[in-house]
């Protein structure tokens, strides 16, 4: 019987040591694995009972796991001193394939840069050939220069002399095409000490209004005479007091401004939780026209009863505003407003000359607007 039981127990290890090295192959984790898990249930068949050795198969001992390591320590150590495979040859660091990967990119790259460059270049070529002619031209127009005169009004009060026009030589064609771009260019490259009211340069806050070739206009909307052989002359507002240079006093303009209340006035009490007070389309459509003066007295200094008369008459923009007030239909003091206008010096001193509607920068037309007045006080 015990001669029995050990061969029966040599037979389930026999099987057991097959069956582990069988699946371990199977499994794809190789040879050299499979050998080392063979070895280990050749050292598990001579343990004390078939259960101990049933429950170190199904599970990973320590035993295994140890020579998992072992394995693998070898093979990066086999793979470091450049003995991978089991043959004899050259070293092989991780660094030196990272260096050959880089340079197998880089040449990737660069034959793509190449390719690129190529196919910019016959672009290139092609637009370069087509546009030769049109490129000549412009080469030749932006080198020719058009120097031109320019007599600006000078006149400083520190100084104590008398009011002059000094001539300056500018090249247009290095400047902008406005004449504040003149005035610009004079300042920064030949004489700083020019003075001249600018803001907004879009024709919107009127500040650099001044007289130019006669007429009056704002700088920044007024486009330069390339083709004038002859000086231009830039001057201030006529019939101005002059502060110095270009810059005039407004003093009065704004005085007069403000005698006309430019503001809403009601009687009535505000609407309740602070809504707006409303008007229809026609209501709003009358304000069109009245509304887009941006005071730069362009048409009262070139009128010539404001001229004469500027200390009583009130001038096309302040009665063109008055106006504006005048036909709101949401201001309640239309009567009022009407008879602080009714003057034979505020109002009458217009005699519809047109000068006013004729320089207005925003297109206006204030002696239309006099005539209206002139009929409702009537």
């Amino acid at each position: 019987m015990c001669a029995l039981r050990v061969v029966r127990d040599g037979r389930r290890r026999g099987n057991a040591r097959e069956s582990a090295a069988r699946r371990v192959a199977r499994d794809g984790r190789g040879r050299g694995r499979a050998r080392v898990f063979a070895m280990h249930h050749d050292v598990c068949a001579y343990s004390e009972t078939s259960i101990t050795m049933r429950r170190r198969r199904k599970t990973r001992t320590w035993r295994f796991e140890r020579a998992q390591y072992a394995i693998a320590a070898t093979r990066a150590e086999a793979r470091r001193v450049g003995v991978a495979r089991g043959d004899d040859q050259r070293p092989r660091h991780r660094s030196t394939t990272m260096i050959a990967a880089f340079a197998r990119r880089a040449r990737r790259d660069a034959c793509g840069a190449m390719r690129r460059a190529l196919a910019n270049t016959a672009m290139r070529a092609s637009a370069s050939a087509s546009a030769s002619t049109s490129a000549t031209t412009t080469t030749t127009t932006t080198t020719t220069t058009n120097v031109q005169q320019f007599r600006v009004y000078r006149w400083d009060p520190d100084s104590g002399d008398e009011p002059k026009y000094k001539t300056y030589d500018v090249d247009t064609n290095d400047c902008g095409p406005m004449m504040l771009d003149v005035l610009f260019k004079i300042k920064d490259e030949q004489d700083q000490t020019l003075s001249f009211r600018r803001s907004c340069r879009e024709g919107i806050c009127g500040s650099c209004a001044m007289n130019i070739n006669g007429q009056n206009g704002l700088a920044c909307l007024t486009k330069v005479e390339k083709t004038e052989k002859g000086a231009q002359t830039i001057a201030p507002l006529p019939h101005m007091f002059v502060v110095r240079d270009l810059v005039v006093d407004m003093a009065n303009f704004y005085a007069q401004y403000k005698s006309i209340e430019p503001f809403l006035k009601t009687k009535s009490d505000a609407p309740a939780n602070g809504a707006e007070r409303l008007q229809t389309k026609e209501d709003r459509a009358k304000l069109d026209g009245l509304y887009e003066c941006i005071l730069c007295a362009c048409c009262s200094t070139s009128c010539p009863s404001y001229w004469w008369n500027s200390d009583k008459y009130l001038g096309p923009a302040v009665l063109l505003q008055a106006y504006r007030w005048i036909i709101d239909s949401r201001d309640e003091f239309t009567e009022e407003r009407l008879a602080n206008v009714n003057d034979a010096f505020k109002l009458y001193r217009c005699h519809t000359i047109m000068n006013c509607s004729k320089v207005c920068p925003k297109g206006l037309n204030p002696a239309l607007k006099i005539a209206k007045i002139k009929q409702m006080v009537a």
